[in-house]
């Protein structure tokens, strides 16, 4: 008996010890982290587990290396590792695991965290592999809200979200704000250039001026890629947190992802971000912004979109053009998918408007004179906000 109070009071003063050292109190985090598969080798995965280990993280190494303070799992290939890590994760011996792939369901995708260059900024990355939905808008829309409990659990408590400027972007913004006025608490951030916006430019990423920049994965990944390795030719990621955990709606597991090309700085930030999640209580946080977003309306929004494009999609009837006149002004906010229909709006209220590109995107041109009028009829049809 009083061996076990022994114990229990040895591991108590070590957990403060700790405490002290890394400022984070408490149980310390199981993270898993598959070293197998790296273009860098084992060696590079290791030094992430060691550097990681060093801030009150208990590091299990599934591999075939060994290190002083690191619980090595021992594997003979990365498939067989991937199965070791699977079945951590479901028999909860670990809280988390870092891995350089993982087929996540539908549904569920990856919110990046890297850092920008301009300013030494951090910004998540909404998302960066995965697919959040098979409907490009739909998908985007969730991203945001992932991107949102990625950050909220990282410290931030009210962060700020940007769009880029994708395909998709004018429609995902509807949405966002759809839900912002139907009571869901969401940040837009501005855009650093002159036109201002919460839909941002590649100035914007390279500066971090949202702390969520929201858009399709296969983008996001492509960003998070070049955020992480600018400096060093491509071909060893340096910097940032890697591509992140899967988030999704009642999703409680959980996987972050790095790259093959991940070296271990990148690596160690990945196993160090999956504590935070684990401190911050992810998979709780994720519950309640769910609630809160469908509290504001959020599956008859995303229902919105799906039915919308479906619609889009029908034979279109043919409107006859009115004459032509000289189209001076201009009308931004539509998005590319929408143009042609855009224009057949006005074409059947006697409003004669052409489609055009400008230096941030689609826009809708027409006469000075029907500009109010055609902005008026395109926001009831739901073409601008």
């Amino acid at each position: 008996m009083a061996n076990g109070i022994e114990k229990i009071i040895a591991e108590t003063f070590l957990q403060m010890a700790e405490g002290l050292e890394t400022g984070s109190f408490g149980k310390r985090p199981k993270i898993a982290l598959t070293g197998m598969g790296s273009e860098h080798g084992e060696e590079n995965a290791m030094q992430a587990a060691i550097a990681a280990s060093k801030d009150g993280i208990e590091v299990y190494y599934i591999g075939s290396l060994e290190a002083p303070g690191i619980k090595t799992i021992k594997v003979s290939n990365d498939e067989e590792g991937h199965d070791k890590m699977d079945e951590l994760l479901k028999s909860h011996a670990i809280d988390g695991a870092v891995t350089m792939h993982y087929p996540f369901p539908i549904g569920v995708s990856t919110v990046g965290r890297a850092v920008t260059p301009a300013f030494g900024r951090e910004m998540f990355l909404a998302n960066t592999t995965g697919t959040s939905s098979t409907n490009r808008i739909e998908g985007m829309v969730k991203n945001a809200i992932y991107g949102i409990i990625a950050a909220k659990c990282s410290g931030i408590a009210e962060p700020t979200v940007g769009i880029l400027n994708v395909d998709g972007a004018r429609q995902t913004e509807k949405a966002l704000k759809t839900l912002q006025e139907n009571g869901y608490d969401i940040h837009f951030a501005e855009s650093s250039r002159a036109d201002g916006g919460c839909v941002m430019r590649g100035n914007d990423v390279l500066r971090g001026t949202p702390d969520i920049m929201v858009m399709d994965s296969l983008t996001g990944n492509v960003i998070c890629k070049m955020l992480s390795s600018a400096a060093t030719g491509g071909s060893f990621e340096a910097g940032g947190f890697g591509y992140g955990p899967g988030i999704g709606e009642n999703y409680e597991q959980l996987v972050m992802i790095v790259s093959r090309a991940s070296g271990a700085p990148v690596i160690a930030n990945a196993i160090r971000f999956a504590a935070q999640l684990v401190r911050s209580e992810v998979f709780a946080v994720a519950k309640n912004e769910f609630a809160a977003a469908k509290k504001a309306g959020l599956d008859d929004i995303l229902s919105g979109i799906v039915n919308a494009q479906k619609a889009a999609s029908a034979p279109k009837e043919d409107v006859t053009m009115p004459p032509k006149e000289i189209v001076t002004s201009q009308i931004p906010g539509i998005e590319v998918m929408d143009l042609e229909d855009a224009v057949k709006t006005l074409w059947k209220l006697g409003i004669y408007a052409e489609d055009g590109m400008g230096c941030t995107g689609p826009v809708i041109r027409i006469s000075e004179a029907n500009h109010d009028k055609a902005f008026a009829a395109l926001k009831d049809a739901g073409y601008v906000s």
